[in-house]
């Protein structure tokens, strides 16, 4: 499946800045602050499953055919891989619009390497890495700014981002059955 060309517009629909200065002084008014987020998956069949977030139509989650599934949507390490990439560009978006920043092109494409061998525990279960063990992230971001101030700006929201974080570094897991 081919990609859509870029639509430019002029400049990418901006956020509302008097909302996004809100929620910086809430945050720094309560630093400490957790957010308990929530997903129900529900298997429809197969391999394709439906995931209920909050209100919203269910998030569909499918595998490939050469992983025996039925095409349907993106498998969940594409979904993941999505993830990460919106996580970036609303980061990217927010810095620039408190940075004063006007963006015309904001572009993220993400790559990940994985080992499926495994075939989710079925097949070798050697030992190996299981799950990404590469991950590359090229930002196409085109501003009223010099390079080296988008450069800047994704340095800082890479550090910020909590996708990125959540791939980068440990998370305590606990699964139980019901």
């Amino acid at each position: 499946m081919s990609q859509p060309a870029t639509a430019l517009t002029g400049c990418l629909a901006p956020i509302d800045k008097a909302g996004l200065d809100g929620l910086i002084e809430k945050g720094k008014a309560d630093p400490k602050a957790v957010k308990t987020l929530s997903c129900k998956t529900v298997a429809e069949g197969r391999f394709r499953h439906a995931n209920y977030i909050r209100d919203l139509e269910p998030y569909i989650v499918d595998e490939p055919p050469g992983l025996l599934g039925d095409d349907t949507a993106p498998n969940p390490s594409e979904a993941s891989l999505a993830a990460l990439g919106s996580c970036v560009a609303v980061g990217l978006h927010a810095n620039a619009i408190a940075r004063g920043i006007t963006i015309q092109k904001l572009e993220v494409q993400l790559e990940g390497d994985l080992n499926i061998t495994a075939v989710w525990g079925t097949g070798d279960t050697s030992e190996k890495p299981v799950g990404f063990t590469d991950v590359r992230i090229k930002v196409d971001m085109e501003a009223d700014c010099p390079q080296s101030e988008i450069d800047d700006l994704i340095a800082h929201v890479i550090q910020w981002s909590p996708v990125f974080n959540t791939f980068s570094r440990p998370v305590n897991m606990v699964a139980t059955a019901v």
